[in-house]
């Protein structure tokens, strides 16, 4: 009797154990798919709105097959991951239409990588690009600042140039994404006056390469009175030149600074935890208090209330990465520059000191960037650890919205300026002179002395992209690493 119970035993273990192998086997994507199957998988994971896409719901499929067979609809990753987002850019792309504005996906994540650290393949020309007039078919193109060390810096070409066309093209709304894509190609120049614009024969011969830009621009100080008003251009947050950005503090304290003047105004973003070491340059005195709070999808916020509140916080801290000191300014009032190229990162330095010191903030509205990504990876959890090798893909899908200490993060609309001041095409001036429009208000407001250089109403020229919002992934604001253990929650 015994030896019979432990032979049914013995069978219905076995066939329970080739039942899961079988089951197991049918899990596994299809060689075809499995592409596909990362990116359903991170989503329906991680994504911010994935409770409003249908397709990710967690019970969208009866089973395995049902999976693969929506899967295998999508010949190309490309088009599922678009079609998984909440309406995105690329399918809602009227003016206020769409939801996700910044979710993208790369077929080789070493390209992402450098992106996100800064390097781009570049020839050092950092512009804006307007349409022309009311019709919005024409653009032309204005430089804002040169890149040290590009092919652009060895060129006859500056901050407030002009271009009309491409190697004689003129620039459209339809063609201008596809001739500043090329590797190398000839700016065909043009004069201001007035609102008019006119060719005037120059050109300039540009060609790309990869660059790593330090986003340290310029650092220095502007002596008047009895103020010392450090003055900084910062373009751009990326975690490899952080030492560089903590020097560039250590000199402003070293020279005892009575003020300062943050310049954001072509800053797109980068690392929330740089943003966050940022703000603690520019203070000091909040060290371990809350900079930022992280608000996540309904499953991820559970497993954080669960297992590791501090995980959705950012706090303010006194060392870098690498453990050394922060060279902090103490400050209780700043003042910041900004325009509508200011995004993400950027703003969240403006939003999460605003509860802690006076930030005054001057130039024009920011774009409205207050929802952050991650990248993630083919792998088991989504890292770099035991990546699939049979591909390359990875994604950089918005996963959070990002609030201050009191919980405010709604400015989708961009950040409101307390002094509107919109850069004059005409007038652009020199960046870090004092004579500098934007520059020159800031000292003046600081002074209060009255030598706020008046300033002319600039033609109104809509604003169409920038030189980073044409590279996809380079206006992102992103954390640095997947959240430990939450790869687990994964429904397929």
């Amino acid at each position: 009797m015994k030896n019979s119970v432990k032979l049914l035993f013995f069978l219905f273990l076995l066939c329970f154990t080739l039942q899961s192998c079988e089951d197991n086997n049918d899990n596994a994507p299809a060689a075809n798919i499995e592409v596909q199957d990362f990116i359903w998988k991170g989503l329906n994971l991680y994504y911010l709105w994935q409770t409003d896409v249908a397709n990710l719901g967690d019970k969208r499929f009866t089973d395995q097959k049902d999976f693969n067979n929506f899967l295998l609809g999508y010949t190309d990753p490309e088009n599922l991951f678009q079609n998984l987002l909440n309406k995105p850019v690329s399918l809602f792309p009227a003016s206020g239409e769409a939801i996700d504005r910044f979710s993208v996906i790369f077929s080789d994540y070493t390209q992402l990588e450098g992106i996100l650290s800064g390097t781009t393949k570049n020839n050092g020309v950092d512009f804006s690009l307007y349409y022309k007039d009311a019709s919005r078919t024409t653009v032309i193109g204005v430089v804002r600042y040169i890149i040290p060390n590009s092919d652009a810096a060895t060129k006859n070409i500056f901050r407030g140039d002009i271009f009309y066309a491409i190697n004689g093209e003129t620039l459209t709304g339809s063609n201008y994404r596809t001739l500043l894509n090329l590797d190398s190609f000839t700016f065909n120049l043009a004069d201001y006056n007035g609102g008019n614009f006119s060719p005037n024969g120059r050109s300039v011969d540009l060609t790309k390469s990869v660059l790593s830009e330090n986003p340290v621009l310029l650092n220095k100080v502007i002596t008047i009175g009895s103020h010392r008003i450090g003055y900084l251009i910062y373009t751009g947050f990326y975690p490899n030149f952080e030492t560089q950005l903590n020097a560039a503090f250590g000199q402003l304290k070293a020279e005892g600074v009575t003020d300062f003047v943050l310049d954001l105004r072509y800053n797109s973003g980068g690392s929330v935890a740089t943003a966050t070491r940022l703000a603690s340059m520019i203070t000091g005195q909040f060290t371990d208090q809350v900079f930022a709070q992280q608000q996540w999808n309904t499953k991820v916020e559970a497993y954080f209330k669960a297992n590791n509140t501090s995980g959705i916080l950012n706090l303010f801290t006194n060392t870098l990465e690498n453990n050394s000191a922060i060279n902090s300014l103490n400050l209780s009032k700043i003042y910041i520059l900004t325009t509508r190229s200011t995004a993400s990162a950027s703003e969240l330095v403006i939003n999460g000191l605003k509860p802690y010191i006076n930030v005054v903030q001057i130039g024009d509205y920011t774009i409205g960037k207050n929802v952050g990504s991650i990248t993630l990876y083919d792998s088991p959890t989504f890292t770099k650890l035991n990546l699939n090798p049979h591909h390359k893909y990875a994604m950089q899908p918005l996963v959070l919205k990002i609030v201050n200490k009191v919980g405010f993060g709604d400015y989708v609309n961009g950040l409101v300026p307390d002094h509107l001041l919109k850069e004059d095409l005409g007038n652009l001036g020199v960046l870090g002179e004092t004579s500098e429009p934007l520059l020159s208000n800031a000292i003046g407001i600081i002074t209060a002395n009255g030598r706020m250089m008046k300033q002319n109403q600039p033609a109104n020229f809509e604003n169409l992209t920038d030189s980073k919002s044409i590279t996809k992934g380079r206006n992102d604001m992103y954390i640095d690493k997947v959240p430990e253990g939450i790869s687990n929650l994964i429904q397929q």
